[in-house]
């Protein structure tokens, strides 16, 4: 069974960075975040494949960046020029099928 830790998560003004962490306890094929505000529905941030493929939701591109160390089966997401709206839960993902995995989510808020 894989496991994922997070961690990263806090409280940073607006314009400020943050990197969030996934470790992943097993190998896997593909890693991601996503994230949920209060009101809103979860959302894609970024994800990565194992061949180091990626991919970003709209509102986050050109700040956040997604990287992987594969001999770690860790995910990062470097965050950049963050904003109020940025303020979620983020979530991180990962797969290899037939399976898919959550973390149980790190607290991101974002003061202006």
């Amino acid at each position: 069974q894989v496991q994922l830790v997070e961690s990263g998560g806090g409280l940073v003004q607006a314009g400020g960075s943050l990197r969030l962490s996934c470790a992943a306890s097993g190998s896997i094929n593909g890693m991601g975040w996503y994230r949920q505000a209060p009101g809103n529905q979860r959302e894609l941030v970024a994800t990565i494949t194992s061949g180091g493929r990626t991919n970003y939701g709209d509102s986050v591109k050109g700040r956040f960046t997604i990287s992987r160390d594969n001999a770690k089966n860790t995910v990062y997401l470097q965050m950049n020029s963050l904003k109020p709206e940025d303020t979620a839960v983020y979530y991180c993902n990962a797969w290899r099928m037939p399976y898919e995995y959550w973390g149980q989510g790190t607290q991101v808020t974002v003061s202006s």
